[in-house]
């Protein structure tokens, strides 16, 4: 659980309570809570797994277990577009491999970083669930079928 720390300010923990009396600060309630608050804060530090386990009155190991656990959940911040690319059986054997250098020689970063501009961020995943569509790559709601290395510029041109 280390990394940068971070300060939260008050607001930030007015949020996080009210996200939780929305729930009835109720613990079976952890994943909507942890899900709405990254909403909002968009990633999950500790020093924010630490106010909605106090909020919840649950230990921080079992918040951040459901953290760590669910590849939804992320510790750490996101670009303005996420990109997620699917390294799943189906989308690897396609060649998403090739896929992700193309992404990281273009953007300049490595998987789970962000761009010094803050716009893009790079996350692998094992299955986005589209393995007809094998390569696919997403950029937060959208998703990009049939990925190839070539399209990798022309996509991000979109954005």
């Amino acid at each position: 659980m280390c990394g940068n720390k971070i300060k939260l300010k008050e607001a930030d923990y007015n949020k996080i309570k009210e996200i939780c009396e929305k729930f009835g600060n109720n613990p079976g309630e952890l994943i909507n809570v942890l899900h709405q608050t990254q909403g909002h804060f968009g990633y999950l530090p500790i020093e924010v797994q630490e106010a909605v386990a106090a909020n919840l009155g649950i230990p921080v190991n079992r918040v951040y277990g459901v953290v760590s656990f669910y590849s939804f959940f992320t510790m750490k911040p996101k670009g303005k577009y996420a990109i997620s690319l699917c390294l799943g059986t189906a989308c690897y054997v396609k060649g998403a491999e090739k896929i992700l250098d193309a992404l990281k020689n273009e953007l300049k970063i490595e998987v789970g970083e962000v761009t010094a501009d803050g716009k893009f961020s790079i996350d692998v995943l094992r299955c986005v669930g589209a393995c007809g569509l094998a390569p696919v790559m997403t950029i937060g709601d959208k998703t990009y079928g049939h990925m190839t290395p070539e399209k990798v510029k022309q996509v991000l041109a979109e954005y």
